[in-house]
């Protein structure tokens, strides 16, 4: 009995040991990449493929059949001290830089980098480099003529930028910065060039000084003749104001007076007209008042002489209406009588 049951433990303890076991051995064949590094995987990893190189993120190793490393993609100073190269003209150079350079994590040149650096120390990758960029300066420079590279850092720095980035990447290296510390030359060429820039700058300042002090004599002499113009301009229009202002003062002063008589006698005229317009209505009123009154006055008499007439013919009717009524009595009377 206590056999079986630790039969039956054991037929399920055992699964899920071999379970836990090959999830913590999968778990660990995974690996992540950090932002610093490249992670390399290499052996069997595709058909025509050497590696698969991963920036970011993290993949499966399989067992057995891949393995995996990191590149690290810290930069890299480069001191380059190139001397006697020779230029366009057979001048030779001097030109001193430092180059910084780092893996690149472009897709290409990152399985560049895994097929020509993996497992190359920080110095030798570095070697490396230099004898790229040392060979690419010196054809760079051959180039161009020690004045082009004196004067047109520019096209210069350009040329050997693109140049020396175009052969990194054949080894999975990118042009990070490049810093050109000097330039010179053995034969003093453009030590001369310099003196000579100089001499004609010093030519050209004294000479634009010259003309300076030149045009400030002229300007000055014309400025104090133009103040004068201008002073004595200023005069004649101040004494030209002034008497354009006492002729004006003086017409205004006349006009004046004559608005004022002129108003005086309109005035004057304006108040006899409408005197005699009051006095003309005034007695245009009467006579309305008389006309009025002898109308009203008719009227009234006519009204009154109309209602005597028919106060007289309303006492005429009465009386003829009382005789007929007193005869119709003594009529009636009578009969009764008889």
């Amino acid at each position: 009995m206590l056999f079986s049951t630790f039969g039956i433990m054991g037929i399920i303890v055992v699964p899920v040991l071999i379970l836990l076991f090959a999830a913590i051995f999968l778990s660990k064949q995974y690996k992540r990449c950090p932002s610093n590094q490249i992670l390399v995987i290499y052996g069997s990893v595709g058909t025509g493929q050497s590696a698969k190189c991963i920036h970011g993120g993290g993949s499966f190793v399989i067992p057995l059949l891949q393995d995996y490393t990191y590149l690290s993609l810290e930069p890299l100073t480069i001191e380059i001290d190139l001397r006697s190269a020779l230029s366009k003209k057979n001048i030779r150079v001097n030109v001193p830089s430092t180059f910084t350079v780092g893996i690149s994590t472009t897709s290409n040149i990152m399985t560049n980098a895994a097929e020509r650096l993996l497992g190359l120390s920080t110095g030798e990758i570095s070697n490396q480099a230099q004898d790229i960029i040392l060979g690419q300066m010196r054809l760079v420079i051959a180039t161009l003529a020690i004045e082009e590279i004196n004067q047109d850092r520019e096209k210069f720095l350009d040329l050997v930028n693109k140049n020396v980035n175009l052969e990194l990447n054949k080894i999975g290296l990118d042009v990070i910065n490049v810093n050109i510390r000097d330039i010179t030359d053995e034969s003093g060429y453009i030590e001369a060039i310099g003196k000579k820039a100089a001499a004609e700058a010093i030519n050209k300042a004294k000479v634009e000084v010259a003309e300076q002090d030149k045009d400030g004599a002229i300007g000055e002499a014309n400025a104090n003749k133009e103040k004068e113009v201008q002073v004595a301009n200023q005069v004649a229009e101040s004494e030209a104001g002034q008497k354009e202002a006492e002729r004006n003062k003086r017409i205004r002063i006349a006009k004046y007076e004559a608005e004022g008589v002129t108003g005086e006698a309109a005035a004057l005229r304006e108040q006899e007209v409408a005197q005699a317009k009051q006095r003309a209505i005034t007695e245009q009123g009467k006579k309305e008042a008389l006309k009025e009154q002898r109308v009203f006055v008719a009227i009234q008499e006519a009204e009154s002489v109309k209602g005597e007439n028919e106060s007289k013919a309303n006492i005429a009717e009465y009386d003829a209406t009382l005789k007929e009524k007193q005869a119709d009595a003594a009529k009636r009377g009578e009969v009764a009588l008889a």
